[in-house]
């Protein structure tokens, strides 16, 4: 059963870990290798949730499969959640963690979603809009094609949604015709 509260517990205990043996960049860059292990391969999350499977064979195949991949802290940490029953939890810490690290370094995460691929010219200068109209300065750039928009783009920046897509123009005109705005104009 997801527990948000205790992942984000265990990411932020992590995170000032992390921060007072001055290797945040170190265990950041071992969670996105964790979260790519997680990320293809859903056998592996269930492993790690399975009631069934014994603690020290969770461990050993944990340590085989980050063997070389991640530092000390991180793989004392996983141990850690192992002996006290909580790797069930590690697919949801990592997204915390890397979130809570996001949030301490000021990264804002922008969503770009267009119709077709957009080029490296075209976000570039997205960016620059972005970082001129806000305060926003430290930015990812997480760009996806949807082709239900047919053209245009959605743009999602700290809680700000902006929808310049024909999919929208085409709802907005639809709702006119339901609302029969036109009807009771002419009249």
């Amino acid at each position: 059963m997801p527990n948000p509260r205790l992942a984000a517990r265990y990411a932020k205990s992590l995170i000032d870990l992390a921060l007072e043996k001055g290797e945040l960049e170190s265990v950041y860059n071992d969670m996105l290798f964790l979260q790519s292990v997680c990320k293809s391969s859903k056998e592996f999350v269930s492993f790690l949730k399975s009631p069934v499977v014994k603690s020290d064979k969770k461990e050993k195949v944990l340590d085989a499969v980050t063997a070389g991949n991640i530092g000390v802290i991180t793989s004392s940490f996983n141990k850690l959640l192992i002996k006290k029953g909580r790797e069930d939890v590690l697919p949801e810490i990592i997204p915390a963690f890397i979130q809570q690290y996001k949030d301490y370094k000021g990264i804002y995460i922008v969503k770009l979603t267009t119709a077709t691929p957009v080029s490296e010219e075209v976000k570039n200068n997205i960016l620059d809009k972005v970082r001129s109209g806000t305060v926003i300065k430290n930015i990812e750039l997480n760009a996806e094609v949807d082709e239900k928009l047919i053209g245009g783009f959605v743009l999602e920046a700290a809680g700000q949604l902006v929808d310049a897509s024909i999919l929208y123009d085409l709802n907005t005109v639809k709702k006119q015709f339901q609302n029969n705005d036109f009807i009771y104009k002419i009249r």
